[in-house]
């Protein structure tokens, strides 16, 4: 309720409302365009792009649709349009591994490696499968806010999920056999 009366007084003119709401979403416009990105200096850009789009087209968002949707669409239109102009570089950082005591360290380390073979299967997607699994999985979207989101029919959403879900399985077991570097 009180992001609805931001948004209304940011329409109008208020320009602290409308800093208030940037400054309340630039988290969530930041991690979706480092999920889809996987960059950091170009998630920073595409986020940064999108605030300043949002700021410029707040007059244009109609109640319609959910103002997250409203959002989250506009990233994401910004990171493809991003992703599609320059293929992106895979970089492998090296992160050290910090463990408290008693802890199973064990478990600690095939966590880490668990979760990077998944972040690697996922970047091997193809781009439109790789959004839908970032909206969904790391996001947190619905269906339907997907579909609102990406302009796609509910169908294709879900074929994409589908096919999506299919290749990480295929791409995840070969990590497990060691077929993929």
């Amino acid at each position: 309720m009180v992001e609805q009366g931001l948004i209304r007084a940011a329409q109008m003119g208020d320009r602290d409302a409308l800093i208030t709401l940037l400054r309340d979403i630039q988290d969530h416009v930041y991690r979706t365009a480092y999920y889809i990105l996987n960059n950091e200096q170009d998630a920073h850009d595409a986020a940064q792009e999108a605030l300043i789009r949002i700021y410029t087209k707040i007059d244009s968002y109609q109640e319609k649709a959910q103002f997250k949707t409203w959002v989250q669409r506009i990233v994401t239109n910004i990171c493809i349009d991003k992703f599609r102009k320059v293929k992106p570089v895979v970089s492998i950082e090296e992160h050290d591994l910090v463990f408290q005591a008693g802890e199973n360290v064990e478990r600690e380390v095939m966590s880490g490696y668990i979760a990077e073979d998944i972040k690697n299967a996922i970047e091997q997607l193809p781009e439109h499968h790789r959004t839908v699994i970032t909206l969904r999985y790391l996001q947190g979207f619905s269906y339907n806010e997907i579909s609102d989101c990406l302009e796609l029919p509910l169908n294709t959403v879900k074929s994409y999920l589908f096919r999506a879900r299919q290749q990480l399985q295929l791409l995840l077991q070969d990590y497990q056999k060691g077929g993929v570097t």
